[in-house]
């Protein structure tokens, strides 16, 4: 593993260069990997461990994750299977569905879990939270998670552009001696950018948190909040959302993506810097402890049972459509897609 100073905290990582793809290749070799559940993750992780030479099938229920599946080039009898002939064809379980999904879906897993397979996860809530979800492998099977920081389309997106996803890897079980490895192999077959060590408690607090905070849940408060501000003072929609989001995911993130925040601030005009540099702090302040509040609710389970109970409801799908029918028909989010369209891309 290579060490990285992480601004005098020293962490171990796994590149591709201490770990290269011919070696993962090896060390899965004689592994037949079934990847369960063609939705968020799936189809990213499964496409490109296909094109990395791992043997993959896929198991997914008839339907019109099915269809999308075929027309993705899985080979209904020979690449894809229903759920319970691909569990038996597999002797690495990909239990990629959603954590909802799991919970209905395990005793049926289960059952396939003989000595000797693997079961991955790309989300450690399902173990984590066993109590509530039910969800205890067998103590003689290996258990381990590769999590990608970000959607799976991302995930194949830079895979497509010869680039990689940082992900979080972590052994829950080790019944064979070679989990940790097999864990690490399989992270590169993903298409990870590289790896870094974690556990399945940690894992899943920080991505609950991740997606409730700055990922998703904050993001949107602080968008929302800009442009109504703006709105209210009179500015145009078209205004207001240049200069709350476009400005921002067109312009400056892909900049911090490559450079850092700190270069941003040296390479923006002397107003832009004078305002961030006096405003980054009372918004910390301000939104500090509405994060702490948010990882408390998530440590103390708040959140998981939350999402295990309105996610379980029967008519949990209409609910979630109204929703996202408030995002999706806000003004800011209609004004964002005219803004898209006109960008010269589309035109």
């Amino acid at each position: 593993m290579a060490q990285i100073n992480f601004g005098g905290s020293v962490e171990e990582v796994v590149t591709r260069e201490e770990f290269p793809l011919e070696k993962a290749r090896e060390v899965l070799a004689n592994e037949t990997i079934a990847v369960i559940g063609y939705g968020v993750q799936g189809p990213g992780q499964s496409l490109n461990m296909r094109d990395n030479g791992f043997n993959v099938i896929v198991g997914q229920r008839k339907g019109k994750t099915y269809d999308k599946a075929v027309a993705d080039g899985w080979v209904p009898g020979e690449t894809l299977f229903e759920i319970e002939e691909a569990l038996e064809k597999g002797t690495i379980i990909c239990f990629l569905l959603s954590d909802a999904a799991q919970i209905e879906l395990w005793p049926t897993v289960k059952k396939a879990l003989v000595p000797g397979k693997s079961l991955y996860f790309s989300h450690g809530f399902g173990v984590t939270y066993k109590e509530q979800t039910g969800i205890v492998p067998p103590a003689d099977v290996d258990v381990f998670l590769v999590a990608p920081k970000g959607s799976g389309t991302s995930l194949r997106r830079l895979f497509v552009e010869g680039k990689g996803l940082n992900s979080s890897f972590a052994v829950y079980q080790d019944a064979s001696g070679n989990a940790r490895t097999k864990c690490i192999a399989m992270g590169i077959g993903v298409g990870s950018g590289y790896l870094f060590e974690t556990d399945f408690y940690r894992e899943v607090t920080s991505d609950l948190t991740g997606e409730r905070g700055t990922l998703m849940g904050a993001i949107q408060g602080i968008f929302a909040a800009q442009y109504e501000v703006l709105r209210e003072n009179g500015h145009s929609p078209s205004e207001a959302f240049n200069e709350t989001v476009e400005e921002l995911t067109q312009s400056l993130m892909p900049l911090v993506a490559e450079n850092g925040m700190d270069w941003m601030y040296a390479n923006c005009s002397t107003t832009a810097q004078r305002g961030a540099l006096d405003w980054w702090k009372p918004f910390k302040e301000a939104t500090k402890p509405v994060f702490q509040k948010l990882y408390d609710s998530v440590k103390s389970g708040e959140q998981a049972n939350i999402s295990i109970t309105r996610n379980s409801q029967p008519d949990y799908r209409e609910k979630l459509e109204v929703e996202l029918a408030e995002l999706r028909d806000s003004e800011m989010w209609i004004a964002g897609a005219a803004v898209r369209s006109l960008r010269p891309e589309r035109n």
